[in-house]
């Protein structure tokens, strides 16, 4: 019997790609030196997609492809992912979330702590020598106690919460409507919460629903030297805005693992000596990508079985 068809559009470990490989004729279309000639032998086999949330498939792509039945995500983020297409065509689609909200929180407030009291600059004091050539080092900034904004208390944005409650800090969130089950102050927008808080931690969903949230107004209502976080999508801010609120000391300091064009980044972000960056890594431990690999691949043979999908995005 012939193995079902994949479409696997971006590099996964071998430990998701091995098992794959066991149940499935594996089409990878990142290894295809001509990406026309890959679809024009391979598209009509092809039974499922499997993707990862920055790479996404386009309408054009699944027009060409007549026997999709499934677009699998390796990742929470579907914006790349033409969902309007896949909606209209009975193509459902699955992503894996909650396998890696708490690494994503914990990187929050990695870059938090890492921005504030400045362990970037503290392990060059040491390596360096001007410890022992100069003495302590400048003064940094304390983050417990402090006020903390949430824009999107969502999965993510719930776990930063749970970490904020355990430094003592006030908090506060932004969404479109307030939650009940929270005892947190509700603003409506980023802007409204933003004169509010001495931190404001971007933790919303990507996509074109998000799409410049934070805005211009938002960073202006900051109060000077703020700190800002975004562990979410480059694209839920105006990334000009943030830019100029950095160089006007509007932001004193910020912590970012997401960018509007990534990985090709605004150069004007490395040099600022008080902007941390990562490689939109929130998620990047062993642990959380295995267990995201084996929930995209429980959705893939869950829809093979005939069976209801695990994680299907409604």
């Amino acid at each position: 019997m012939d193995k079902p068809e994949l479409l696997v559009m971006g590099v996964l470990p071998d430990w998701d790609l091995a098992p794959l490989a066991e149940r499935y004729t594996l089409r990878l279309l990142y290894e295809a030196p001509d990406e026309a000639a890959f679809l024009a032998e391979h598209a009509p086999g092809i039974r499922a997609i499997v993707t990862k949330g920055e790479i996404g498939a386009s309408a054009a792509l699944m027009e060409r492809l007549p026997k999709l039945g499934l677009v699998a995500c390796y990742g929470v983020g579907i914006d790349a992912i033409d969902k309007g297409w896949c909606a209209a065509h009975g193509i459902p689609v699955t992503n894996t979330p909650d396998v890696l909200t708490e690494d994503v929180a914990d990187m929050a407030f990695a870059l938090l702590l890492g921005v504030a009291r400045e362990i970037p600059g503290s392990d060059a004091w040491v390596r360096d020598g001007r410890w022992a050539q100069e003495g302590s080092m400048p003064l940094t900034t304390r983050v417990w106690g402090k006020r903390i904004g949430i824009v999107g208390l969502g999965r993510i944005g719930r776990a930063v919460a749970r970490r904020a409650e355990g430094f003592g800090m006030r908090i506060s969130y932004s969404g479109r409507t307030p939650k009940d089950d929270v005892p947190y102050a509700w603003h409506p927008t980023p802007a409204a919460l933003a004169p509010t808080v001495d931190i404001l931690i971007c933790c919303a969903m990507g996509g074109p629903t998000t799409q410049g949230l934070i805005d211009r107004a938002a960073f202006e209502a900051l109060r000077p030297g703020s700190i800002f976080i975004n562990v979410s999508r480059g694209s839920c801010c105006d990334e000009a805005a943030l830019l100029d609120a950095i160089r006007a000391g509007r932001i004193g300091m910020a912590g970012l693992d997401v960018f509007w064009n990534e990985p090709a980044i605004d150069p004007a972000f490395a040099g600022f000596p008080n902007v941390l960056l990562a490689p939109h890594a929130a998620s990047g431990t062993v642990e959380t990508r295995k267990a995201m690999g084996q929930l995209m691949r429980d959705n893939v043979a869950a829809h093979f079985a005939g069976q209801p999908l695990l994680t299907e995005v409604k």
